[in-house]
């Protein structure tokens, strides 16, 4: 099901993209190299490849992922994210810590610090019984919404409209385990975004703590969820995470 921009969309609240895909992990056989979403493994750029840095330590930052930006060209959208004692970055969209680059004609963000060329640094892993970590690479898969969970995430929308007052008062809709997913409209936790209008969302992540081994892969978003936006042109990215 092709997934494409409403151009309807004024901020972070509306949905800029439509409609609302799963996102879905298949184990691939061989290393991904094609520009198609995943999890893990070497981004495949789509432009000069333009790994960033921690701006405090200059460490590169973790590799987590490249997701499709619809509309009529290829683009990507390259999240990395800072990683220190297992403690993620992208606290706050401008930190610096937390990237999403855009290719290509993609613009840098300004809170990003670019390696020299032939930088590379970590990709996405999972942690083993006695701590040790393994790179991960996972193929995505977006699949149609269950018609039950789509409506439970309008109804939380709504309910996030009437905490901000603009709109009435809806009651929150039960638990559903829809939490990773592209397009649509975002679920905050807090009911606010740390972006303001005229960003647009464009993917949501979980939390994966890995604590045990039940999860694909670990990210540690404080029980929490992490957010990606791009552009009203869709040339630049902004991510953040932040505790339920």
């Amino acid at each position: 099901m092709p997934i494409r921009p409403t151009g309807r969309a004024d901020g972070p609240y509306d949905a800029a993209f439509l409609p609302r895909l799963r996102i879905v992990l298949e184990a691939p056989e061989e290393p991904v190299t094609d520009p198609v979403a995943k999890f893990g493994g070497d981004p495949v750029w789509l432009s000069e490849p333009a790994w960033p840095l921690d701006p405090h330590s200059g460490v590169p930052l973790v590799f987590v992922g490249q997701f499709p930006v619809p509309g009529e060209e290829l683009r990507l959208a390259y999240l990395f994210l800072g990683e220190e004692d297992m403690i993620m970055g992208g606290l706050g969209p401008e930190d610096g810590d937390g990237v999403l680059l855009v290719q290509p004609d993609g613009r840098i963000p300004s809170s990003a610090v670019i390696g020299p060329s032939g930088t590379r640094g970590r990709t996405l892993w999972r942690c083993g019984p006695d701590g040790s970590r393994t790179p991960v690479e996972w193929r995505v898969h977006l699949r149609p919404v269950e018609p039950e969970a789509d409506r439970s995430a309008h109804e939380q929308a709504a309910s996030e409209h009437g905490t901000r007052r603009e709109g009435p008062a809806v009651a929150q809709p039960g638990d559903d385990d829809l939490s990773d997913y592209l397009g649509g409209t975002a679920r905050y936790p807090n009911a606010w975004a740390q972006v303001e209008a005229p960003w647009q969302f464009l993917f949501q992540l979980s939390d994966a703590p890995d604590e045990d081994g039940d999860y694909p892969y670990f990210l540690n978003f404080g029980y929490g969820h992490g957010f990606a936006f791009v552009s009203p042109d869709h040339r630049e990215g902004r991510f953040y995470w932040e505790c339920s």
